[in-house]
Protein backbone atom coordinates (compact mmCIF):
# COMPACT_ATOMS: atom_id res chain seq x y z
CA UNK A 1 0.00 0.00 0.00
CA UNK A 2 1.24 3.44 -0.90
CA UNK A 3 2.32 6.02 1.63
CA UNK A 4 -0.18 8.85 2.15
CA UNK A 5 1.13 12.40 1.90
CA UNK A 6 -0.63 14.66 4.42
CA UNK A 7 0.13 17.93 2.59
CA UNK A 8 -2.01 17.08 -0.47
CA UNK A 9 -5.23 19.07 -0.99
CA UNK A 10 -7.87 16.53 -1.91
CA UNK A 11 -10.69 19.03 -2.53
CA UNK A 12 -11.96 19.23 -6.12
CA UNK A 13 -12.98 22.22 -8.24
CA UNK A 14 -15.33 21.55 -11.16
CA UNK A 15 -17.68 23.93 -12.95
CA UNK A 16 -16.42 26.71 -10.66
CA UNK A 17 -17.60 24.75 -7.61
CA UNK A 18 -15.23 23.54 -4.87
CA UNK A 19 -16.24 20.39 -3.02
CA UNK A 20 -14.79 17.58 -0.90
CA UNK A 21 -15.46 14.65 -3.19
CA UNK A 22 -17.78 12.43 -5.17
CA UNK A 23 -19.96 9.99 -3.24
CA UNK A 24 -21.65 7.12 -5.06
CA UNK A 25 -24.35 5.03 -3.42
CA UNK A 26 -24.36 1.80 -5.42
CA UNK A 27 -27.03 -0.89 -5.05
CA UNK A 28 -26.32 -4.17 -6.83
CA UNK A 29 -28.28 -7.36 -7.34
CA UNK A 30 -26.32 -10.50 -8.22
CA UNK A 31 -25.96 -14.20 -7.52
CA UNK A 32 -22.17 -13.96 -7.31
CA UNK A 33 -19.81 -13.70 -4.32
CA UNK A 34 -22.04 -11.87 -1.83
CA UNK A 35 -21.18 -14.39 0.91
CA UNK A 36 -17.47 -14.68 0.00
CA UNK A 37 -15.37 -12.37 2.20
CA UNK A 38 -12.11 -12.99 0.33
CA UNK A 39 -13.62 -12.42 -3.13
CA UNK A 40 -15.40 -9.26 -1.97
CA UNK A 41 -12.14 -7.89 -0.55
CA UNK A 42 -10.38 -8.74 -3.82
CA UNK A 43 -13.05 -7.02 -5.94
CA UNK A 44 -13.19 -3.86 -3.84
CA UNK A 45 -9.38 -3.66 -3.79
CA UNK A 46 -9.28 -4.00 -7.57
CA UNK A 47 -11.97 -1.32 -7.91
CA UNK A 48 -10.17 1.13 -5.61
CA UNK A 49 -6.87 0.75 -7.46
CA UNK A 50 -8.57 1.04 -10.86
CA UNK A 51 -10.17 4.30 -9.67
CA UNK A 52 -6.76 5.68 -8.75
CA UNK A 53 -7.23 5.51 -4.96
CA UNK A 54 -4.62 4.78 -2.29
CA UNK A 55 -5.64 2.01 0.14
CA UNK A 56 -4.64 2.72 3.73
CA UNK A 57 -6.49 -0.08 5.57
CA UNK A 58 -9.08 -2.79 4.93
CA UNK A 59 -11.29 -4.94 7.12
CA UNK A 60 -14.04 -7.40 6.17
CA UNK A 61 -16.32 -9.48 8.38
CA UNK A 62 -18.36 -12.53 7.30
CA UNK A 63 -21.48 -13.14 9.36
CA UNK A 64 -21.69 -16.91 9.97
CA UNK A 65 -23.24 -19.18 8.93
CA UNK A 66 -24.28 -18.41 5.35
CA UNK A 67 -24.85 -14.73 5.85
CA UNK A 68 -23.46 -11.60 4.30
CA UNK A 69 -20.30 -9.59 4.52
CA UNK A 70 -19.65 -6.10 5.86
CA UNK A 71 -16.39 -4.45 5.01
CA UNK A 72 -14.50 -1.28 4.35
CA UNK A 73 -11.44 -0.02 2.53
CA UNK A 74 -10.15 3.15 4.15
CA UNK A 75 -8.60 5.24 1.40
CA UNK A 76 -6.36 8.30 1.46
CA UNK A 77 -9.17 9.68 -0.72
CA UNK A 78 -11.94 8.49 1.74
CA UNK A 79 -13.54 5.00 1.63
CA UNK A 80 -15.35 2.14 -0.10
CA UNK A 81 -17.72 0.06 2.01
CA UNK A 82 -20.07 -2.87 1.43
CA UNK A 83 -22.90 -4.61 3.25
CA UNK A 84 -24.26 -7.71 1.53
CA UNK A 85 -27.41 -9.78 1.95
CA UNK A 86 -26.80 -12.92 -0.16
CA UNK A 87 -30.22 -14.32 0.75
CA UNK A 88 -31.71 -11.27 -1.01
CA UNK A 89 -29.04 -11.28 -3.79
CA UNK A 90 -28.34 -7.65 -2.79
CA UNK A 91 -25.43 -5.47 -1.67
CA UNK A 92 -25.22 -1.81 -0.68
CA UNK A 93 -21.90 -0.22 -1.62
CA UNK A 94 -20.58 3.24 -0.74
CA UNK A 95 -17.80 4.78 -2.81
CA UNK A 96 -16.60 8.16 -1.54
CA UNK A 97 -13.50 9.59 -3.21
CA UNK A 98 -11.88 12.99 -3.25
CA UNK A 99 -8.95 14.38 -5.21
CA UNK A 100 -7.90 12.71 -8.45
CA UNK A 101 -9.60 9.37 -7.67
CA UNK A 102 -12.54 8.40 -9.89
CA UNK A 103 -15.43 6.57 -8.18
CA UNK A 104 -17.21 5.94 -11.50
CA UNK A 105 -14.32 3.73 -12.64
CA UNK A 106 -14.48 1.88 -9.31
CA UNK A 107 -18.23 1.37 -9.71
CA UNK A 108 -17.74 -0.04 -13.22
CA UNK A 109 -15.17 -2.54 -11.96
CA UNK A 110 -17.51 -3.60 -9.15
CA UNK A 111 -20.41 -4.15 -11.55
CA UNK A 112 -18.25 -6.17 -13.93
CA UNK A 113 -16.53 -8.29 -11.27
CA UNK A 114 -19.75 -9.12 -9.39
CA UNK A 115 -21.44 -9.94 -12.73
CA UNK A 116 -24.28 -7.65 -11.71
CA UNK A 117 -27.77 -8.25 -13.11
CA UNK A 118 -29.13 -4.90 -11.94
CA UNK A 119 -27.54 -1.81 -10.41
CA UNK A 120 -28.62 1.65 -9.34
CA UNK A 121 -26.21 4.48 -8.64
CA UNK A 122 -26.89 7.78 -6.89
CA UNK A 123 -24.15 10.40 -7.32
CA UNK A 124 -23.54 13.21 -4.85
CA UNK A 125 -20.98 15.98 -4.48
CA UNK A 126 -20.00 16.22 -0.82
CA UNK A 127 -18.86 19.33 1.02
CA UNK A 128 -19.85 21.86 -1.63
CA UNK A 129 -18.31 25.22 -0.80
CA UNK A 130 -18.71 28.63 -2.26
CA UNK A 131 -17.82 29.47 -5.84
CA UNK A 132 -14.22 30.52 -6.47
CA UNK A 133 -12.77 28.77 -3.43
CA UNK A 134 -13.49 29.09 0.26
Amino acid sequence: MEEHKDNVDYFITEDDIRFAGRHLLVDIWTDHYLDNKEKIAEILTKSALAGGATILYSHFHHFEPNFGVSGVLVLAESHISIHSWPEERYAAIDIFMCGHANPDISASVIQEEFMVEKATIERHRRGIGEKHGH
